[in-house]
This record gives structure tokens, sequence and C-alpha cells, in this order.
């Protein structure tokens, strides 16, 4: 009959009953159920897997083998049978005649006429047994290690590297083939040669390693700030075998950190400069307004007036040094004011030269009449000895020269496009300061680096120099030109565009009669140098001084003299009462009183919780004799005095 296999084996059993024979043998439990998904055949397999025997299955629902939750599924199977589709390998539970669950495999497949026609499905159902948990389990877990952020690797009590995950070739750059077999040693950085040995033994002693901060090496060479967790790997007698080793890259988190670090310790220089330079000050009073006095006091042929002098100009220079402090504390503004640039080389340069080698010779050029440019003594001071040196650096310790010459130069707008920092460049004069040294000089590389304030060439990374120049310059909307060669030296061209302003008027001369006047004025001051200082000026110029040394004191000799009193000299920083405090309580006794506020903090910073308060005027410690004489001066002779008016 056609369809029906009448060949036989050696023992007289055609294909179909072999066939049979096999099904029935098998431990998977083979079932066929109609497109209903009722049970047509059931092998010993099922019976052993599901715990039914086959005459209390045939004929009846496969449902009766899905627990309650799970009816949905059998549905859906049977809908992907009826179109052709087969079912491989799919994970579920089952429920057994005894009312267990177990964790099946299942793969159905569509059974067919000859002529193609689906009849029904063939259903093969394997148990996953603990060893197949264990492999899955195994495989999710080892798919969850590759997946980590972290470098995950194992290896043996000799530090031998036995598996390495892909973020491992990430933080490390090392590949699997590349590490596998070779010690984890080759990870630690020549100064730390003793780090995985120490490591091991804590291993072996069966104690566990815990985020341990560290250094380690990649292959191209970096250092990277790793944090590492180590742990001993046991076998099933609690034996340590090896040990699992998670390395965590926290170098942004160090750099992160370092730059908080870094802002804590500026912050706190910032206090403590601040408060250097409000103390320096108050010293600068004492020496500035005496000096001043005794050099005024002076015949011009007197030898002492010239010395008296020098010290007056040394004391200008030291409170300009105090500004740069408070400013770079918060407690100050920079001041643009017309500069000449020669001259301000020619003051900075004894000081460059103490911090140069005393084998490089720096050589001025520079032009007298030079134009004067709009910019901050300070930091046109830091452009000077940032370049000099800088320039004495690449120089180094053999016998050099290095010249600085000033120029004007007219420039176009084709110009400036080669110069660094010219973005708000226009055409037209410039003064021009140069810096040539016959140092080592810098190939292209270096050359387009310079300006960048996270490289430097020097050993002990002052890299910024440059970079805070070109941020000055610009800030100064002027330009930078560089030429330089190996061999050859460096030569630095700064421009700055030429002032449009007129220079400072001079100092009052203490001998003009309008700087003397007469009536009582009371000095409110913590500092006895500066309370003497403003006495001595005061009386010089014709007053008389009543002083206090802080605000309830200036209070009691207010409310008694109010009358006598013409103007106050007020600190603006004292203890047990500040200025704002005071003024307040003179304000209550006399509303008229006029208050000359001042304090080593400059007048904005000074005065912007007075707004609005009465202040007469402000002035700038440390002041020379002449410049408090003509302040108090001026805010006597103010017709217009009002109480939300500051005379300057």
């Amino acid at each position: 009959m056609p369809g029906i296999d009448h060949s036989s084996d050696e023992h007289g059993l055609g294909r179909n009953e072999l066939l049979a024979a096999a099904i029935q043998s098998s431990e998977d439990a083979i079932l066929v159920k109609n497109l209903d998904g009722v049970i047509q055949t059931w092998n010993h397999g099922a019976e052993s897997l599901y715990g039914y025997r086959e005459e209390e299955v045939i004929g009846r629902s496969a449902i009766l083998l899905l627990p309650p939750d799970r009816v949905d599924e059998e549905a859906e199977i049977l809908a992907r049978i009826r179109d052709g589709e087969r079912v491989d390998h799919f994970e579920t539970i089952r429920l057994r005649k005894d009312g267990n669950h177990i964790s099946v495999s299942l793969t159905i497949s569509p059974v067919r006429w000859a002529d193609g026609q689906i009849i029904g499905a063939s259903h093969i159902a394997r148990k996953i047994t603990e060893r197949t948990l264990m492999e899955a389990a195994t495989s999710q877990l080892a798919a969850i290690v590759d997946s980590s952020d972290d470098a995950i690797l194992s290896k043996n009590l000799d530090g031998i590297i036995l598996t390495w995950n892909a973020a491992a070739e990430r933080i490390y750059g090392y590949t699997a083939d590349e590490v596998r077999w070779r010690p984890v040693s080759i990870l630690l950085p020549p100064d730390r040669p003793n780090e995985e040995a120490e490591i091991l033994e804590r291993l072996k002693r069966g104690e566990r390693v815990e985020h341990f901060e560290t250094v380690r090496i990649r292959k191209d060479g970096k250092l990277i700030d790793v944090s590492l967790t180590v742990s001993p790997i046991r076998d099933s007698d609690g034996r340590v075998r090896g040990a699992s080793h998670i390395a965590r890259d926290i170098s942004e988190r160090k750099m992160f950190q370092a730059q908080i670090l870094q802002g804590q310790k500026l912050e706190s220089l910032g206090v403590l400069a601040g408060g250097v330079a409000h103390d320096f000050n108050n010293l600068l009073v004492g020496i500035l307004a005496n000096a001043s006095l005794l050099s005024n006091s002076l015949p011009a042929s007197n030898p002492q007036r010239q010395a008296s002098e020098q010290i007056v100009v040394a004391a200008e220079r030291a409170s300009a040094l105090t500004r740069h402090l408070l400013a770079y504390a918060g407690k100050g503004r920079f001041v643009i004011e017309p500069v000449n640039l020669s001259s301000l080389i020619r003051e900075v340069n004894t000081l460059v030269q103490t911090s140069i080698p005393s084998t490089v010779q720096v050589r001025l050029e520079l032009k007298e009449d030079l134009p004067l440019i709009d910019g901050d003594p300070g930091q046109l001071q830091q452009i000077v000895m940032n370049l000099v040196i800088n320039a004495a650096e690449a120089i180094g310790d053999k016998a050099g020269l290095i010249v600085v010459t000033t120029s004007v130069q007219d420039i176009d707008e084709q110009y400036a496009h080669t110069t660094w920092g010219s973005i708000e460049l226009k055409p037209g004069p410039y003064a021009v300061m140069e810096v040539q040294d016959s140092g080592v000089g810098m190939d292209e590389a270096v050359l387009e680096k310079i300006f960048d304030p996270f490289y430097t060439t020097k050993f002990a990374g002052r890299g910024l120099g440059l970079a805070a120049v070109l941020g000055i310059v610009h800030g100064h909307k002027g330009a930078v030109k560089v030429y330089s060669a190996p061999g050859k030296g460096s030569t630095f061209r700064v421009y700055f565009p030429v002032s449009q302003r007129a220079p400072r008027t001079q100092a009052p001369d203490a001998s003009r009669p309008e700087l003397f006047g007469h009536g009582t004025i009371l000095v409110i001051d913590d500092e006895e140098i500066v309370r003497r200082a403003a006495t001595l000026t005061l009386q010089r110029y014709g007053y008389n001084v009543l002083i206090a040394a802080n605000g309830p004191e200036a209070i009691d000799i207010f409310r008694r003299s109010d009358r006598e009193i013409v103007l106050v000299l007020l600190d603006l920083t004292m203890p047990l009462m500040n200025g704002e405090e005071v003024l307040r309580e003179l304000q209550a006794i006399n509303p008229s009183v006029r208050v000359l506020l001042s304090s080593g903090f400059n007048e904005v910073e000074a005065i912007r919780h007075f707004t609005g308060k009465g202040l007469a005027g402000f002035i700038q410690k440390p002041y020379s004799a002449p410049a408090l004489a003509g302040k108090v001066r001026r805010v006597l002779d103010a017709e217009d005095y009002q109480h939300n008016t500051i005379v300057r």
C-alpha cells in the first residue's frame, strides 16, 4: 500500500515500527496532539516527565499539563502551528499529575500529511535540569560581567590573568588574548612594584580588598586612577583557589576632587590675600603719610628729602601690590588708566632681574616718547614678568641675552589676522612690546600649543604663564605675535592699542595753601599706626584732631563734641562695630554729620553697602599726607553737599 514502508531490519521490524520504538524509548516527553490540542500519542518519556499514564491522557486536552496562570500559552502555540510555524526551545513551566511545577524546554512542530496539510503538532518536552539551569545562569552571569562598565577579571593565586571582560579591554587597552595567562603585574606602574604581591598575600589568607584607590598603567603608557575590589574565589571545600578583580576607573572623579580641592585652596588663599592686603595697607598709611610729611617739610636742597621721596615712591609701589592682592581676593577691581609701557617696563625690570639667573642679561631698548595705552598696571606687569621669565628659562643655565624693546606700529587688518588673540583688533596705531631671547627656540608643534593652559614643557608644570599673558592681552584689546625656530631663540611681540585718553594729573602739591583748613576732625580707626599718621597729617594742615580706636569710643566722643566736629574720618573694617554700624549711630546723633570713609578696598567695593546712606566722600588706603589733606578740603568745600552725594 502507498505510504506504508514494508522494509524491515534484521529483527523483522519495519521502518515505522523502528520509529515508534525510538520515540517510546526517548527520555524526552514526545507526544502528538491535534489542532484542537487534544493529545493523540504519549510516550514513556512523557509518562516519566508528567506523571500521567498513556490511558489517562489520550483524548484529553493538553491544557491539563499547564498551570492555571499559563493556559493562554497553549492557544498561542496552536495558532502558530496552524500558520506553519515552529516553536523552538521555548522555556516554560508545566504541571505534573502530582501538582508539582517543572521547568521544561519545548520544541513544537507542525505534523503534515503527504500533501502538506497540517493535521496536528508534535510536542517534545525536555526537563530543564539543575545543570541546565546552572549553565543558563552562568551564561547570564557572563553576559552581565561582559556588559559591566567596570573592568572584571579573574586570576589565580600567582596573579596570572584567567578571564578578562570587555570593560577591562576599554579601561586598560589590552585585548583578552593579549593578557590571558600573563601576570596582572603588567598593569602596575614602575613605582608600585610590590602592590600586587601584597594583595595576593591577603587573598591567600582569605581576606578581601575593598575600594582600594591606586594607580594603574594602560597599554599606551597612560596612568589612570582606579578603585579596586579584589575578593578570594573558593572551591567547594572552602579553599581559596583564585581571585576576582574588579577595577573602576575613577580618573574623572579624582580630577573633579582635585579641582574642588584647588578651588578650596584658592578660596583660602583669597581670604588670606585679602587679610594680608588689609593689614599691609594700614602699615603703608603710616609709611606713606609720614614719609610724604617729612619730604614736604624739607627744602629741595636737603639730601634727606631725596631719601624721603624714595620712601614715598616705594610705598606707592607697595600700595599697587596690595590693590592686586585685593583684586585677587575678590575685594577690589582692576583699574584701567593711561599707562606708559616704557616706564612700566623700566620700573618692573629690577624685580625681574631678581627672578632670573645671573648668567642671563636683560637689555632694555625703550622708546621714550611712546604713546600711552589703556591698561591696568598690575596686569601689564604680569605680562612683562611672564615673558621675561619664560625667555630666561628658554635660555637655561648657559649665558644668554634677553632684549626688551618698545615701539609704535601702524597695522592693518591683513596683519592682524597673523596674530594670536586678535578678535577685537582694529587697524590703527599700536604700542608694541617685544621680548627676544637667545634660547633654544620652538618647533611648529610646540608653537601651536604654547598658549594652551594645559600644555607645558616645564618640569614644574608652570604652563599657565603664556595662557595668562594671552588672556591679559586679549582683555586689553591687544594681540600677540610669536616668531621662533629650534636653536634660534624666540621673539614675542605684544600689541596694545594707543590710548585716546589724557594721562592722569599729578598728586596735589603739599605746599599749596588750599590744602590747609581748620576745624576739628574725628579719626576713627582700630590701627594705632593709622591713627597717628592721620593725626600728624591733619594737624600739619591746620586741623584739630580727636581720635577713637573703635566704634563705641567714637560714638561717645561724637555725642559729647558733635557741634565742633566738622568731619569724621571713618575706617570701614573694625572690631566691635563696623563702619556701616558706626555711621548709622553717628547719623542718629547728628543727621548732618559729614563722614569720609577710609578703606584698603577700592571705592566700588568699599561703598557698596553705603549707597544712599549719606557718605560725604571716600579715600582709599594707603594715602599720602597731601592726598588726605586734599580729599578733606574738597569734602569741606563742597557747597552742594547732600547725604547722597559722595565727593571724589
